[in-house]
Order: structure tokens, then sequence, then C-alpha cells
């Protein structure tokens, strides 16, 4: 119990202190998680729509890899992307590894399939006929399926949460492939780690403190996004 305590003491004199680098750790957490998200976002929803809605070969072997990616454990992308950007892998050139960058590429490889599946889900929950009526109406296919984009934005929008969620707490891969550099590549799961490994565990309570409370502000705007309403002009 004093343990928690001196972890909530020393949470609170992190945040009003402006401890510099505290405040660089969690400013690199959210700059690599929401790079992450955004792009496993760009790749997830076009594709998810394609599965949901499209008919093409191949599309029930799409949607089995992105429901078994959504369970695949995080040190298995971080093993397979520490190979590509391995010195003597196929990537190894481009000098990526134990970068933020190698972080953000593991990271969206983890968040892409949560992506994939949740909205492959929603879209197949909104009904099959709305696109046919958009269309019938008279709107062109992009401001259909555009419609049918904001129609489901709920369930869309909770995609995004457990996408964030997922980057932002993981460890694993990023340890693997950013290698926890002070100043370059520590944030703030793998920096409790490694304040637990040297038994300050009062720093690392602070450093998970600090991401919950991350968590809980993202989730917060995006679930306080669901309840706004949203006119289709």
């Amino acid at each position: 119990m004093d343990v928690l305590l001196e972890g909530l003491a020393e949470a609170v004199r992190l945040l009003l202190t402006g401890d510099e680098d505290t405040w660089a750790i969690t400013a690199l957490t959210l700059r690599v998680s929401a790079t992450a998200t955004a792009l496993a976002l760009l790749v997830g929803v076009p594709l998810g729509a394609a599965v949901a809605l499209g008919r093409f070969p191949g599309r029930r072997v799409v949607l089995a890899v992105a429901n078994t990616g959504m369970g695949m454990p995080p040190v298995v992308v971080g093993l397979f992307v520490t190979v590509l950007l391995w010195r003597s892998g196929p990537l190894g050139a481009a000098g990526l590894l134990y970068t933020p960058t190698a972080m953000v590429i593991a990271q969206a490889a983890i968040a892409t399939p949560i992506a994939v599946a949740l909205v492959a889900a929603a879209l197949q929950q909104v009904d099959p006929d709305l696109l046919v009526q958009m269309q019938g109406l008279g709107a062109t296919r992009a401001r259909a399926y555009g419609a049918l984009l904001v129609e489901a934005r709920l369930p869309l929008l909770a995609a995004a949460m457990a996408a964030f969620g997922a980057v932002v707490s993981e460890v694993g891969a990023a340890q693997m492939v950013g290698g926890n550099i002070a100043g370059q590549t520590r944030v703030l799961t793998t920096a409790a780690v490694l304040a637990t490994s040297r038994g300050e565990f009062a720093l690392a309570i602070a450093f998970g403190l600090l991401l919950l409370l991350i968590a809980f502000a993202v989730n917060l705007a995006l679930t306080l996004a669901q309840t706004r309403p949203v006119r289709v002009g």
C-alpha cells in the first residue's frame, strides 16, 4: 500500500514539476501511438469496408487473417519487424531499427488487423439496402459510401479506440524494435518496465498512471465525438 501511495505521489510530482525526461517520454508515447493508429485506420478503414461490402475472391481469407491478427502476441509482431529491419534483413539498408519509425511500423502492424476486423464487423451491421437507396436517389458512389461510414460512425470510433488502446499499452514489440534508448525510443511502457527491473516501484507506478491518464483522455475525446450529433449534408 505504501508503494502505491508513493507511486501516486511521484506521478503528481512528475506532472506538477514538469520533469523534462517525463514530458519527453510522454510526448514520444503520444506521437508514436497516434501515428501508428492513424496509419492503421488509413489502411484498415478502406480494407475493412472492402471486406464488408465487396465481393471478391479471397474476401473471407482476408477477414480470417484480420481476425487472427487481432489475437497475435505483440512480441511476435516485434520479432517479424525486427527481422525485416535488421542490418542483414530485407529493409536493413534503411537503418530504421531502434528508431521511433520502427516502433510506429510495429505498432501499426499490431493495430491494422484490429481496425480491419472491427470496421468490417461495423459495416456488416448497417442496413445493406442503404447503399442501394442512396445511389437510387442520385448519390455518387463516393457520396453513398461516405454516408454509409457516417451511419456506422459509432462502431468506427470504437475501432479507433480499440486500435489506440492496443498500441499505447504495448511493450514487447516497442522494446524489441525500439531498444528502449533514453531520449530516443523510450516510451511510458518501456520506461515502466525498466523502472520495475531496477526496483524503482514508485516511479514505475507513476509511469503507469500517466499511461492510464493518456488512455483515458483519448477515449474520453472519442466518446464525446461518438455522442455528438452529425449532419449528413
